[in-house]
């Protein structure tokens, strides 16, 4: 949500409908000026009077090619803070793959991660790169983000690029910061601390072909035993 104050108010006040979004316009506009993929956060969608928590990929030309609707939902209640998310916004129910010259890419967002089932079925589509942008909190952040971006690189043995907003003061919500670029074997390729900054890491397809040669936990899996299936 970054370009809303993370608030079920301001989340209502804020959503855009695609066809008419002034951020995702901005955002096709720039990918197509600097000749990138890009993946911006995620925003307020709305579609038929309904919120949802989108992230989009936008290739080279400006084109829309992937878009993952926020699955899990963030009603929390901790010692330190208490949010309902399922106040105001609807999940998603699509598991989000896009195949790209680049590689398999796919997008999960903030509290998916905690939920390797999705992963597990993420990694099916034989994804090289999820992207995830969230937003921890500064109680869940040092204890769980890196541990969670870290295992779920190496359950799925792919590249996992995780953007988080800076540690930004406001009376809404502060983030953990911390974004980071994880490699196949679990191994951090890039972080950042708590203020803004642009990270910067070369992602070698070659390494994840390395390494589920030499730990085939994907082939090692008893399917005869247990699996996780998508249900449409």
């Amino acid at each position: 949500m970054f370009n809303t104050p993370y608030d079920n108010s301001k989340f209502v006040e804020n959503a855009e409908e695609e066809k008419d979004s002034n951020t995702l316009s901005i955002m096709c506009d720039v990918a197509k000026e600097n000749d990138i993929y890009l993946q911006a956060g995620s925003i307020a969608e709305l579609e038929d009077e309904k919120i949802y928590n989108t992230a989009y990929l936008i290739d080279k030309k400006g084109k829309i090619i992937a878009k993952h609707r926020k699955m899990h939902m963030f009603d929390i209640d901790t010692a330190t803070m208490k949010f309902t998310e399922s106040d105001t916004l609807t999940p998603g129910n699509s598991v989000t793959t896009v195949e790209t010259p680049i590689a398999n890419i796919s997008l999960a967002i903030c509290y998916d991660i905690r939920f390797s089932e999705l992963w597990t079925l993420m990694n099916k589509n034989n994804s090289d790169i999820i992207l995830l942008p969230g937003a921890f909190n500064k109680t869940t952040g040092p204890l769980h983000w890196e541990t969670l971006i870290r295992a779920r690189a190496i359950d799925n043995q792919a590249f996992v690029a995780a953007t988080s907003p800076s540690q930004v003061e406001n009376p809404y919500y502060v983030a953990w910061g911390h974004s980071m670029i994880v490699d196949a074997w679990g191994k951090v390729l890039a972080k950042a601390g708590k203020e803004e900054e642009i990270l910067y890491s070369t992602l070698d397809p070659e390494s994840i072909k390395s390494v589920r040669e030499q730990i085939p936990i994907l082939k090692n899996k008893r399917v005869d035993i247990y699996d996780t299936i998508y249900k449409k």
